[in-house]
């Protein structure tokens, strides 16, 4: 995304967009870039039919990269692109954002698994399902609450802002999806690590870019883009992945992998 940040809107696009914002915008490309999906992926593996614990330790490995790489990597690249921010910032959003619901998740968990049933656990989980999506469309609507005057205001800058977001989409999604059908993975198994791999962790990236930023800055405003085109971009790479199960099935190696599994 640094690359093509700095190729759509550092270079291509800079005439038409406020000069003053142009360094914003790069960092809230990356920024949005750098943290991978840790939630919104289990919905997408699920409407490809992917196997769910391939999807669970995609999800886990991206929230152990992230408490170590993901304030690192944003530090660099931002570097690179001469952009200074700082890094207790940087920091403190992994804290809040990732460390801190992960110690109390585990807390939780581990308070109410004592007796060695998950009884009380699962009914738990069942309460909060409907208190979490309440929550995401709580900061949906905060966020576009903020943004709103921005995003009806400058609809060129928007769709300008959405061209490398989509590119980067569809090249994740669509590299991670042939180097399976190449290695022979199963369809299961495909779907999901194209998925996970073209997602944002949406939630991290804004709260990032504010913090570092200000609500009215142009990072700000790029991480919200990627909130604004998310659900309608990830559904249809699922729409692809469905419909082209027959041809990457079709595939010499993931004909040999289904065979030799059948046997």
């Amino acid at each position: 995304m640094a690359l093509l940040g700095w190729l759509f809107i550092g270079w291509l696009f800079r005439p038409y967009l406020p000069a003053d914002q142009i360094d914003s915008y790069i960092a809230g490309l990356i920024i949005l870039a750098a943290a991978p999906c840790t939630a919104m992926v289990f919905v997408w593996s699920n409407l490809t039919r992917g196997e769910p614990l391939f999807t669970l330790s995609q999800v886990a490995l991206n929230d152990a990269i992230m408490v170590v790489a993901f304030a690192p990597i944003v530090g660099l690249l931002l570097g690179l692109s001469a952009i200074t921010v700082p890094w207790d910032t940087l920091v403190l959003s992994v804290a809040l954002y990732i460390v801190v619901p992960v110690i109390i998740a585990q807390i939780i968990r581990r308070r109410l698994t004592v007796g060695g049933t998950t009884r009380a656990l699962d009914g738990v989980l069942a309460r909060l399902q409907p208190i979490s999506l309440v929550a995401l469309l709580a900061t949906l609507v905060l966020l576009f609450a903020f943004q709103g005057e921005q995003i009806i205001a400058q609809p060129a800058v928007i769709g300008l802002l959405a061209v490398p977001i989509l590119i980067q989409v569809y090249l994740n999604s669509g590299l991670a999806y042939l180097l399976n059908r190449m290695t022979g993975e199963r369809h299961c198994v495909a779907g999901p690590s194209a998925l996970i791999g073209a997602s944002n962790f949406f939630e991290l990236a804004v709260a990032a870019a504010i913090s570092l930023f200000g609500f009215q800055s142009g990072a700000a405003l790029a991480t919200v883009v990627g909130v604004l085109i998310e659900v309608p971009v990830m559904l249809s790479v699922v729409w692809i992945v469905n419909r082209s199960k027959d041809w990457y099935e079709a595939a010499p190696a993931v004909s040999r992998t289904t065979a030799t599994e059948r046997h």
